[in-house]
Order: structure tokens, then C-alpha cells, then sequence
């Protein structure tokens, strides 16, 4: 594992591995109020490392842009004081730690929104009307809401709570954001033309749909400048049903575009994972080997990598870090772990979206599992 246990700069630090740990919903935030609590402090601290970078769960920049029972913000000022104590547990392991910002758009449901009905680019009635689809709220896992399109004129508002979710993320103590533009929440649905049928300004033509995305890192670049901003996309994604005409040329673009902010790293989630599952298992990291050609940034890549693949993947260059999720679950030293050679625990998927401690923070350290046998 010599790359992937080498150094590397990134967004202004100096990393001593490139294990990243993915953002990863875990539900765990204390309630009423979204705020980052205890349980979630020393989650973070365990998984921290010294050099290492983390990448924090889906956090949303508003009431509104709520979509996931448990999930922490960015929008109170509770929140701020929250998240601090996680920054600060985890620059006292020497770690490094961005904030991922987060709108659901249409993936949520007015018990979880306060009221208002979920925005997305565009109304899209078979979205809700599947009788699969659920998502989180207090009263459990139910069907979406049906949502309503944003209105032009509102669009300006949604990209400054943007900026605002930026500031309280530096007033946090966080090392940079990264925008969630994959999934199927709503940056995404803006750019994928199965959810986004606008003929305004962000719809159509692939730069319209672009534009919402750019004025968006172009709000988080105003408040941290270059080199601390980053951006997640997923293309060819299919969670939350989404899908392109044109998958190639809609992401290629969008690599094309990002170039010209200087970004900390481009974060690309391949396709082969559905969600936290991997739906193509053995197929190579297409969509990051297609935008290493475009994008001239570092690029960290996602989705479905074990310890050989992700060296393999930086090797031949098509990636510079990559980020693993389901692992860092269950072993909160996976950089220690892999530099040893130690065997990786497994995890336990039906505590992933859980409210408590187990299968949150009891996971054991590779020393303590030793110790006890």
C-alpha cells in the first residue's frame, strides 16, 4: 500500500495518508434541533488520525433542506457550538476535517421539513408515488412528500443559505466544505436531465442545468476562497432515481467548469455502488478514469473500494486519495489497519441508521480486540 499510505497536500494541509473517511449519514445527531452531541464527538475522535482527512456526514443549510430524520445542520447556532467540539476532538488527534453541505431537495417529507412541501428542480410525480421509496422522519421510514418546483425567483435565497451553512462551517472550526452534488438531492436534480424538465435559465441545455451547482461553489469559494472548497458528484448515479440523457457529457462539463475554481479535490462517486450497496460488483472505476481527462485537480474517488483496489486505483493514477465508508464504520483505525495488515472487522448494516451508541462508537480498535482475545 505505498500510495495510498504516502503523503499528499490537500486543500491547504498536509495529509500523512490518503484514507479518507467518507461523509456517511448515521442518524445520530441529539433532537430536537439537529445538533451534533456527545455520541457524535467521540464517533469523529475515534475515526480521526493523525494526517488524516474526514470527510463529515450529509449536513443540512436549512430548515428546509431537511430530508433525513437525525441528520445534524449547519443553520442554528446551536449547531455551530455542536460542531465545534467535533472539530476540536479531531484536530486533537491531528486530523483533518471538512463539511459536507446538504439540501435534499425533493428526498424528504414536510414532517421533516417543519411544513414547507420538498423543492426540487422540477415535479416529478412518480418520484413520491413509488411505492419503494422512504425516507426518514420521526414517525419512522415513509414516503416522500410530493414536492413542487423552486421558482426562479427563490433559487438566490436557496444558494445563500449555501453561503451562510459556509460561514457557520469556519465558524466551527472545519478545515474547508464540500458541496453534495450526487445522490439524487437537489444540486443533482438540477443537473440530471430525468429530474430537471425546466426551460428557464437551469434548465435544458446542459450549461443551464450546470448553472445552480457553479453559483453555488461560487458562494462557498466567496467565503473560503480557493483550495478549501470541494465538490462530491455521482455520475451516472441512480440512487433516488435519477438518471441523464447524456451522462458523459453533462459530468464532463461539470468537471470542465469546476476547474476554474481551483478546488481543494473533486470527490466522484462511482457508479457501481447504489447507495451504501454495491449493485455491479468487479466493475472498474469508470467514471473516475473518464474525468481524470478533464478535471486538473486532485481527485478523490468512491464507491465500493477494498484496501487492493484503491491502491491499484492510484497507482495508475486516475485518483489521487480515495475515500472509504462502510469500512471506517467498523474500524475506526482503518489507516492503522491497513498500514499493518491487520484484518478489517465487518459491519453491521442494521445499525447503520440507527439513534444510539451500538453499531456507532462500540466498534473496537484492532489493540482492543487483541487484548480480548
Amino acid at each position: 500500500m505505498s500510495k495510498l499510505l504516502s503523503p499528499i497536500e490537500l486543500g491547504g494541509a498536509s495529509l500523512s495518508h490518503r484514507v479518507v473517511m467518507a461523509p456517511l449519514t448515521r442518524s445520530r445527531s441529539d433532537q430536537p434541533g439537529d445538533v451534533p452531541g456527545p455520541l457524535m464527538v467521540e464517533y469523529y475522535a475515534q475515526r480521526a488520525s493523525n494526517g488524516g482527512l474526514i470527510i463529515s456526514e450529509g449536513t443540512t443549510v436549512s430548515p428546509s433542506a431537511r430530508g433525513w430524520f437525525g441528520a445534524p445542520g449547519l443553520f442554528s447556532t446551536a449547531q455551530v457550538e455542536g460542531w465545534k467540539r467535533v472539530t476540536a476532538a479531531v484536530h486533537a488527534k491531528g486530523g483533518v476535517i471538512f463539511s459536507q453541505l446538504w439540501h435534499t431537495g425533493r428526498s424528504s417529507h414536510i414532517e421533516v421539513t417543519g411544513g414547507p412541501l420538498p423543492v426540487s428542480a422540477s415535479v416529478n410525480p412518480a418520484y413520491w408515488q413509488d411505492p419503494t421509496r422512504r425516507t426518514s422522519t420521526p414517525s419512522g421510514w415513509v414516503h416522500p412528500s410530493p414536492h413542487r418546483a423552486l421558482e426562479i425567483g427563490e433559487i438566490a435565497a436557496i444558494v445563500e443559505d449555501y453561503r451562510l451553512a459556509a460561514e457557520r462551517a469556519k465558524a466551527a472550526g472545519f478545515d474547508g466544505v464540500e458541496l453534495h452534488g450526487a445522490n439524487g438531492y437537489l444540486i443533482d436534480q438540477f443537473l440530471q436531465d430525468n429530474s430537471n424538465h425546466r426551460t428557464d435559465a437551469y434548465g435544458g441545455s446542459i450549461e443551464n442545468r450546470v448553472r445552480l451547482l457553479l453559483e453555488v461553489v461560487a458562494a462557498l469559494v466567496s467565503v473560503w476562497g480557493p483550495n478549501r472548497v470541494a465538490v462530491r458528484i455521482g455520475p451516472a448515479g441512480k440512487w433516488n432515481d435519477m438518471s441523464d440523457s447524456e451522462p458523459y457529457a453533462l459530468f464532463s462539463h461539470v468537471a470542465r467548469q469546476l476547474n476554474r475554481f481551483v478546488l481543494a479535490y473533486l470527490h466522484i462517486v462511482e457508479p457501481r455502488v447504489l447507495g451504501n450497496v454495491v449493485v455491479t460488483a468487479g466493475q472498474a472505476p469508470v467514471a473516475t478514469e473518464q474525468l481524470r481527462k478533464v478535471f486538473t485537480g486532485k481527485i478523490i474517488a468512491a464507491g465500493g473500494f477494498e484496501p487492493e483496489t484503491a491502491e491499484a486505483i492510484l497507482q495508475n493514477g486516475d485518483a489521487d486519495l480515495v475515500a472509504f465508508g462502510r469500512y471506517f464504520i467498523s474500524n475506526p483505525d482503518l489507516p492503522a489497519r491497513i498500514r499493518n495488515g491487520w484484518p478489517l472487522a465487518s459491519y453491521d448494516r442494521d445499525s447503520f441508521y440507527t439513534f444510539d451508541a451500538t453499531g456507532y462508537v462500540d466498534y473496537p480498535r484492532h489493540e482492543e480486540v487483541a487484548v480480548l482475545a
